[in-house]
Parts: structure tokens; C-alpha cells; sequence
């Protein structure tokens, strides 16, 4: 008998969250049920889209997109995941989730993650300048000690000058790849 294992991709506001059918597609093909979790701003930029995005990625995953916490009387609407991926992931939401904030689903389902002992993947987008940040060598620091696989430099995404990315070279298959 074949298990399901579930996936959850969170993404955050960062220009390949406009692919993210590319990673859902790459892991549907290799057996995961995947749902897309993603931050206040990513859902703003996909619900704003005249294409449909939030239906068109509902449609591909069969599973509602969400984006807030939900209240204490409502039923969970997705299965518990085996794993997480979160990409694209800010330096934003690096800073927040390795200081623990949890200020909205998607932070608070990774800093959650951390404590069940879930495998957890995260494959970063920002700028060359935004990498040098001292917080964010942190925090990379901080997460990868707490057992966190970021795909980061010769293993993942390489930061670019600034409005100098390229959304054709973002490594979505190494997350695939590195997921257990």
C-alpha cells in the first residue's frame, strides 16, 4: 500500500512566488500531495493577479491556498505535513522565523516545524546587498543549527545585484531534490 506524504510549500513575496506552479508540478510528478501556504503579502500579489492565480494554483493542488491563521472553531482544511518547503523565502521572513516571530501562518506554521521536528527546506531569493546584512548570515546560522537544509551559495539560489535577477535560473528542483 502507497502512502500520500503531504508537502507544505510556503512562499513568500519574492518575484519566482509567480512560478510556483513549477515546483508544485516537480513534486506531484516524484508522489507529493502539496499545499501552498503563503505570507499576507505573496496571497496580496496572487489574488491581485487578473489572471487567477490563487484559483489556478487551488485548481492545480486540489487543496485551498491559505494565508492567515484560521480561528479556534474552524476545522484544519489541509493534512499535516511530513515536510516543508519555504521558497521563495525573504530575508524578511528569514529574520522573522529564526527569531522565532510567528506574527503570521506562514512564520508561525515554519517556527512550529522547527519544534515537531519536521523536515524543513528553504531555498532564500534576495540581492547581493540584502546577503550582506549581517542579520542575515545570522539567521542562515540560526536556522541551520536548528536542523533547517537552506539552500544557499554552491547547494542552492546565489543572491544577485539588486533588480538583477533572473527568474529562469531560480534552482526550484534543488528544493525538490533536497525534500526527503
Amino acid at each position: 500500500m502507497t502512502t500520500t506524504r503531504t508537502f507544505y510549500l510556503i512562499a513568500c513575496a519574492a518575484p519566482p512566488a509567480r512560478r510556483l506552479d513549477v515546483p508544485i508540478r516537480a513534486a506531484q510528478k516524484v508522489g507529493w500531495d502539496v499545499c501552498v501556504i503563503l505570507t499576507p503579502s505573496a496571497y496580496r500579489w496572487a489574488s491581485e493577479d487578473a489572471d487567477g492565480e490563487v484559483e489556478a494554483l487551488q485548481s492545480l493542488t486540489g487543496r485551498p491556498v491559505r494565508w492567515q491563521y484560521k480561528l479556534p472553531s474552524q476545522a484544519d482544511v489541509l493534512p499535516p505535513p511530513d515536510a516543508i518547503l519555504a521558497a521563495p523565502l525573504t530575508s524578511n521572513s528569514l529574520n522573522k522565523w529564526a527569531q522565532g516571530i510567528s506574527d503570521t501562518l506562514a512564520l508561525g506554521l515554519l517556527t512550529e516545524a522547527i519544534g515537531l521536528g519536521l523536515p524543513i527546506t528553504a531555498l532564500p531569493h534576495w540581492n547581493d546587498a540584502q546577503h550582506r546584512h549581517p542579520a542575515v548570515t545570522r539567521s542562515v546560522t540560526t536556522l541551520r543549527e536548528a536542523g533547517v537544509t537552506v539552500l544557499l551559495g554552491d547547494t542552492g539560489f546565489t543572491p544577485h545585484p539588486p533588480r538583477k535577477g533572473n527568474l529562469d535560473t531560480y534552482p526550484w528542483q534543488a528544493a525538490i531534490n533536497a525534500l526527503p
